[in-house]
């Protein structure tokens, strides 16, 4: 072979290795951006603060992150974007080019274009904008990125709009020009976040030929400087000979100067390909961490993007001199970590978080020390930080988990007894129902709403909490902690077999486990009902044993698909009563390698892995969520998944590719193959780990992290013998004393006219009840329950359960003689989500407080309230009235008016009396109160008439849309 043949060889060689290495190739920014994956398509470097993007919705859940592929018009391109959430925020600084005359509304301004000259690429997008014709194209560095407008040959007079005011509440805003090239100014806004602060600097290449300001009185002016909440601004330029303008931006959270010194510091000249292509290759860098062979092309296109969206998430929050706005909105400095934000820790702490401590450990010591950075300055590790604010969206305190997974892996630098004080700050507060979730052993509906989730939830970080505690050498904290951390057995219900809501101490009845209610967090029970991954052992005797659990199991993917109750766009991508397009079910498949089946979780990952993730717009079952649907994925392609985050291990599932390499931080390597593959063999019939065979059904991290390689033979046929036994199981018990569970109440009332049985039970055997039945003026003692006992007046029965010498949590239940002299019939239809109770609810006296998700509510949605009592006959009337409840923000109105009239007959009625509503609908604070009326009359039959509030006002979010009527109790003394 001569030189030349050699060269060429090699220079092929060169580009195949260069062309196998370029994995942004394989990304497609798109996925996700239609459905509900609410993801969006523009610039961003890996965790970078800015992210450059297209804004093609103004509002709606679908457009939480600005852009929706179903939309044909563009607003414009701002600098901040939120990848996959469920409430519209960011989307700041709004900059759109345009031509000729400046228009000022949104709806002037905005531009049609098409998909077809669209296109996105890691740290790159670029679309052509109709209405003038302008190419568009955006890249980012961290913290600042550049626009590029391409105009019309015909364009002389190019320009850029600055709309500060475009989509959220803006609180403060002002712009300044400070020099022919420079711009800079505050946006200060409300929305998810309630006071989100944004500093930015903005300098063009060439001079501004004019600079116009327009501010809150709508006029124009050409002044330097305007202020206020509804600033926009325009420059234009001399594109006679250049056509093309460019602009450099840089954020800050801290000042404008911090903005000018990101600027300036990242993004020193204005070679825009220059910017793309160091963007590109901080993308291959991160996107090189995961090497995959096999799968079709569209596969690896799903795995790439999934792993790039694992990468757009949380943020950096920090200025290049390491200052930043702390949770307390005052300025600090990061001294020895890098400070983010944007913390979806309900989401992610379940397989996100897990996936980067295999592959971004840095990155996760970066994460701990904001978080209890957070908690020096705001006084609480994050729920769902964004920006500085904590919106304390979802349930849980799910750092703690994040902290502890991190802990046990190796992660170590961080202050641990600062972390332990922090976890358990927050545990031992009042917030959400903790306090009442202490002293009963689970948090009941009446007291905070989604108990059920609240609670389970709440047991597994203190699971967390626990092995922290014990990896500390701290056993008095472990033994506490190990203990709450049972308290899910407390909302377990042996009857049904479900996680069932309580108030007080009594099951909600009736119980519909697909229905979606306020016990349970977007889902419902079927959702929650496995949600014990700390305890997975102690689960399976509760349900019966592995045979009885696995058959309820495979019931959640076989029953039928239909849910019940409220609408909730969240619960997608379902297999019978498994949710995949949302967190709580994302552990369920593997399930059945407890149960002794894990050959069902075998084709349940392959049929998700197959069925649920496209290479598409609407390639997402369910919200993006900052990570976690794409961290399963890349994941669970991989062929493992942590089931209990904390405990140092993962489950394996199915493989999805043939080969894939995990390229570890320190240099080593981790392999899984999988022999055989094909889209048919999703089934494991043997594994082997550096070469030698083990029938487990789990691998831990620290066997990946050593390096090595795991080898997988599959089949087209189910293994059902392998990895069956005890020891291929992995270990999920708690080991300390059990907890003695809450006995429960065998019924399912504590309402009554004239006598009520009370029956008590618990589940668990050797066990007896104490009760204690207190009346006003009266105190009784606890006494063994032997039978079941009749009560005929109002008070409250104490309980719990002892078993040898442990005893459970006490529970108080309330229980109420209702006056049997009246009945009432309904005229209008009640919303079938809050019927509190049923109709005789409403006369029972007994009135609900402003915690309305609890259930004691009935709601008329879009109409008026219409009912009639009869007090069985003619009798003096003094007083009537209705308990009504107002909630502007979630659409709960006052009535207008309430009319009530008086017959004796039950035909002919009189007006006796109305009550106008004088409560403002600006005031946004949840309210009760009676509107009623002193009468003097008689009658029989009462019937009242609440006047629907109407649509939302103009300032609500919603405004123009229907509102509901919210009543719990009609008065007639």
């Amino acid at each position: 072979m001569n030189k030349l043949s050699l060269s060429l060889l090699f220079s092929l060689s060169v580009l195949t290795s260069q062309a196998q290495t370029d994995y942004t190739n394989l990304v497609n920014p798109f996925i996700g951006t239609g459905g509900h994956g609410h993801t969006y398509p523009g610039a961003s470097m890996p965790f970078g603060m800015m992210q450059l993007s297209p804004d093609t919705r103004m509002a709606d859940w679908d457009g939480s992150s600005g852009y929706h592929y179903s939309d044909s018009v563009i607003y414009g391109f701002s600098h901040t974007h939120l990848s996959g959430v469920g409430i519209p925020d960011y989307c700041d600084v709004l900059m759109m080019p345009f031509s000729g005359e400046v228009k000022w509304n949104n709806k002037e301004y905005r531009s049609s274009f098409s998909h077809k000259n669209e296109k996105a690429s890691p740290g790159y997008y670029e679309v052509l904008l109709d209405k003038d014709n302008i190419k568009a194209k955006l890249t980012t560095s961290y913290r600042s990125g550049m626009h590029e407008y391409q105009f019309a040959p015909n364009t002389n007079d190019g320009a850029v709009l600055i709309d500060l005011k475009h989509r959220d509440q803006v609180l403060e805003s002002y712009i300044e020009k400070v020099s022919p090239y420079e711009l800079r100014g505050l946006r200060r806004s409300k929305s998810w976040a309630s006071n989100q602060i944004l500093y930015f600097y903005i300098r063009f290449e060439q001079p501004i030929q004019e600079f116009a300001v327009m501010g809150d009185d709508g006029k124009v002016v050409n002044t330097a400087i305007a202020q206020g909440n509804n600033v926009k601004a325009f420059v234009r330029f001399n594109t006679t000979s250049n056509k093309v303008v460019k602009a450099k931006v840089g954020i800050s959270g801290v000042s404008t100067d911090g903005a000018k010194l990101n600027l300036d510091t990242e993004i020193t000249d204005w070679n825009f390909d220059k910017i793309r292509q160091t963007a590109k290759d901080a993308w291959n860098k991160e996107l090189n961490k995961i090497e995959v062979k096999g799968g079709t092309k569209d596969q690896q296109t799903i795995f790439y993007s999934a792993l790039y969206h694992t990468f757009l998430a949380p943020n950096i929050y920090q200025d290049v001199d390491g200052q930043y706005r702390g949770t307390d909105l005052k300025v600090h400095k990061a001294n020895g970590f890098t400070n983010y934000s944007v913390f979806s820790l309900w989401d992610t702490y379940r397989g996100y978080n897990p996936l980067m401590t295999i592959i971004n450990q840095k990155r996760v010591t970066d994460w701990i020390n904001t978080f209890l950075a957070q908690y020096q300055n705001g006084g609480m590790l994050p729920v769902w930080e964004l920006s500085g604010n904590e919106t304390f969206c979802m349930i849980g305190y799910h750092s703690v988990p994040v902290i502890v997974d991190a802990y046990q892996k190796g992660i170590r630098g961080f202050n641990t007894q600062l972390a332990l004080q922090a976890m358990r700050s927050y545990a031992e507060s009042d917030r959400f129902g903790l306090a009442n979730y202490r002293e009963n052993g689970f948090l009941s509906n009446e007291k905070d709403h989604e108990s059920v989730s609240k609670t389970l939830e709440y047991a597994y970080d203190d699971w967390c909490i626990a092995q922290f505690a014990k990896m500390l050498g701290n056993d008095s904290v472990y033994q506490t902690y190990s203990q709450r951390a049972q308290y899910y057995k407390n909302v377990f219900d042996p009857q049904t077999r479900h996680m069932r809501g309580k108030v007080a101490g009594l099951w909600y009845s009736p119980f519909d486990a697909r229905e979606v209610n306020n016990f349970y967090t977007e889902g419902n029970s079927w959702q929650y009902s496995f949600a014990a991954p700390q305890d997975i052992q102690t689960l399976i005797q509760l349900y019966g044993g592995k045979q009885a659990f696995g058959k309820k199991l495979n019931e959640l993917f076989t029953t039928a698909s239909k849910l019940t109750g409220r609408e909730q766009a969240d619960v997608t991508g379902l297999i019978g009563q498994y949710a995949h397009g949302n967190e709580p079910s994302h552990h369920m498949a593997y399930l059945f390698n407890y149960a002794g089946m894990p050959w069902r979780t075998q084709e349940l990952i392959h049929q998700i892995n197959t069925e649920f993730y496209k290479n598409s717009p609407d390639g997402l079952i369910g919200n993006e969520d900052c990570g976690q649907m794409s961290a399963w994925f890349v994941l669970s392609s991989m062929g493992f998944y942590p089931v209990c985050p904390g405990s140092g291990n993962y489950d394996l599932g199915s493989p999805l590719f043939d080969e894939v390499k995990i390229n570890l931080e320190d240099g080593k390597s981790f392999i899984i193959n999988a022999k055989n593959n094909s889209s048919k063999a999703k089934y494991i019939v043997a594994t082997s780990l550096n070469g030698k065979p083990f029938t487990a059904n789990y691998i831990s991290h620290t066997d990946v992290m050593k390096g090595g390689q795991l080898d997988f033979t599959m089949s087209s046929q189910p293994q059902k013998s392998r990895g069956i036994s005890d020891k291929d199981v992995p270990v999920s018990k708690i080991t300390t004393e059990p907890i003695v569970a809450v006995p429960y109440f065998d019924m399912i009332t504590n309402k009554f006219t004239k006598n009520l049985q009370v029956k008590l039970k618990t589940y668990e055997p050797n066990t007896d009840i104490y009760y204690m039945w207190i009346q006003p003026n009266i105190r009784s003692r606890f006494v063994k329950y032997t039978k079941p006992f009749p009560i005929s007046q109002s008070g409250e029965l104490h309980i719990y359960a002892e078993r040898n010498g442990v005893k459970s949590r006490e529970v108080v239940q309330p229980f109420y003689h209702v006056p049997g002299d009246k009945s009432i019939t309904v005229l209008s239809k009640v919303h079938p989500m809050y019927t509190g109770g049923g109709p005789e609810a409403l006369i029972d006296g007994i009135e609900g407080t402003t915690n309305w998700k609890t259930g004691a509510w009935q709601s008329y949605f879009n109409t008026d309230f219409e009912a009639i009592v009869d007090q069985k006959k003619v009798k003096p009337v003094s007083y009537v009235g209705v308990h009504v409840l107002q909630d502007i923000s979630p659409w709960i109105m006052y009535p207008k008016e309430v009319i009530f009239y008086g017959s004796d007959d039950g035909k002919t009625y009189k007006e006796i009396a109305r009550a106008t509503n004088k409560v403002d609908q600006q005031l946004e604070t949840i309210q009760v109160q009676e509107l009623g009326a002193e009468v003097n009359t008689k009658a029989r039959y009462i019937k009242v008439k609440a006047i629907s509030g109407g649509k939302l006002p103009s300032w609500h979010e919603s405004a123009s849309e229907p509102s509901h009527l919210f009543i719990d109790e009609v008065i007639v003394r």
